[in-house]
């Protein structure tokens, strides 16, 4: 019978099938960081359990690690510095690897999990943070847990877990020049809505996701929960091999001929079914930007600002106004007239090399608007020393853009560090209310979107939108 690449991923993980849509999955990897996973890991000590795999467990610190120049234990996240020495001591303890402060390896969990190759295609990994779906471009079966959930597969290297349906979402099309993987999944999202994924494994596929590169997928599968989706995969194949060869944690002779035998098996059935089926004509899609809270509410830039009543979903109309009075722009606004205060590049979605490259090859020669503050946080440490080694880093700094540590940063607010009342362009994943700091009105965008914007002061594109 014809599977598809999630039926295939599924069918090698799943110990029991328990009925109802319920099955008990092998959880190959297990990927903790600093903020929630002190708690798994004291949690699973206080009960008197110990991990059953520990070479399996990697945890590190990225959400509430001080992003400033000259960094340590020192957080201005209220009792950061508690958590971070918590999380040390426990994973010390339990013998797992640990990515401490200073550590040249440290990152991001869900950047340093692919680039150090901890997982692999055709494994499966969870991680107590709802982007670990971002780890599904590179085949790998991923998926954000709890707390109590990421306590459970410590001790029993297990889950039980409600198999999600099948989509596929298909990129056909020429991708046009200044397009990048955000826009285009910014675009699928504002089609059709955040919901429209709800209760499905997506695969991505079609030419342009072939031609694209591991990390822009990543940028894709990252944002397949902002659809509601159980994860987000793409298939792996020659660029996979590519990316994946000579990794720390990735086979080596021998056992990387086996490794590739396997993995090339790794994709959907020419007669594989799916549930759904979404398309997008990618010649069509523009540089693309929020204008409310949520990754929904977007248009092509040189667009305005949509009145709530053109749409024909009561929720989506009531949304809507919620919106625009939170962001305070008004029905038929155009974008370039949208005046920003700060610029973000960073986080899970767009924090590796290929997105700071894009970024300062916007930047060479030209200046932050005098207004804007401007920030860059690579998403590893390893980013970062490569950036550096190319000369990104003065790019930035000559720009107007501060150059930082590795870390999650300013991609959500937890009581430090904030862009608390400003209107911010950013390559983040999202934007509620308040994700940034208390009142800070966040515009989603490409690092591309992101650096343009804050030369300009206002809304734009790198490259006037045809």
């Amino acid at each position: 019978m014809p599977q598809s690449l999630f039926d295939k991923l599924w069918s090698i993980h799943e110990i029991a099938d328990l009925g109802q849509r319920q099955s008990l999955i092998h959880v190959d990897r297990i990927f903790l960081h600093e903020r929630t996973g002190s708690i798994a890991l004291k949690s699973l000590e206080q009960a008197g359990r110990t991990i059953r795999s520990p070479e399996s467990v990697f945890c590190t610190v990225d959400h509430i690690v001080d992003t400033r120049p000259g960094r340590g234990d020192s957080t201005p996240v209220p009792h950061g510095a508690e958590f971070i020495a918590a999380t040390r001591e426990s994973a010390r303890r339990a013998g797992i690897r640990f990515f401490d402060v200073n550590d040249p390896e440290q990152g991001i969990g869900h950047v340093i999990a692919a680039e150090l190759g901890i997982v692999l295609p055709g494994t499966s990994v969870v991680c107590p943070d709802s982007h670990t779906c971002t780890l599904g471009s590179l085949g790998a079966l991923a998926w954000g847990i709890g707390s109590t959930e990421a306590e459970h597969a410590l001790a029993t290297g297990t889950l039980r877990v409600a198999r999600p349906r099948s989509m596929r979402v298909f990129f056909g099309g020429a991708v046009p020049a200044g397009v990048t993987p955000k826009d285009l999944v910014i675009h699928l999202i504002s089609r059709f809505g955040s919901r429209a994924a709800s209760g499905y494994a997506v695969e991505f596929a079609g030419p342009a996701v072939d031609g694209m590169p591991v990390e822009g997928r990543a940028t894709l599968c990252n944002m397949a929960v902002e659809m509601g989706a159980f994860t987000g995969m793409v298939a792996p194949d020659a660029t996979t091999l590519r990316y994946m060869r000579g990794r720390e944690y990735a086979p080596a002779g021998a056992l990387w001929a086996q490794a590739v035998e396997h993995w090339s098996a790794l994709r959907s059935d020419s007669e594989a079914g799916f549930d759904r089926q979404l398309d997008i004509d990618c010649a069509v899609v523009r540089p693309t930007v929020t204008w409310g809270t949520h990754p929904e509410q977007a248009i092509p830039i040189g667009g305005r600002v949509p009145d709530p009543a053109s749409f024909e979903d009561p929720h989506r109309v009531r949304a809507a106004v919620r919106a625009l009075e939170y962001m305070e722009l008004a029905p038929g606004t155009p974008t370039d007239a949208v005046r920003i205060d700060a610029a973000f590049i960073g986080s899970c979605t767009n924090s590796r090399l290929s997105d700071l490259r894009l970024a300062a090859g916007f930047l060479r020669g030209r200046q932050v608007a005098p207004w804007v503050r401007a920030l860059c946080v690579p998403g590893s440490s390893a980013v970062k020393r490569a950036a550096e080694a190319e000369g990104l880093d003065e790019v930035f700094r000559l720009a107007g853009f501060e150059w930082r540590e590795a870390g999650c940063s300013l991609c959500f607010h937890a009581g430090g560090e904030s862009f608390g009342g400003q209107r911010v362009i950013s390559s983040t994943n999202r934007n509620f209310q308040g994700r940034q700091g208390p009142g800070a009105r966040t515009h989603l965008g490409s690092p591309l979107t992101v650096a343009a914007s804050a030369c300009r002061g206002y809304l734009c594109a790198a490259e006037p939108a045809a």
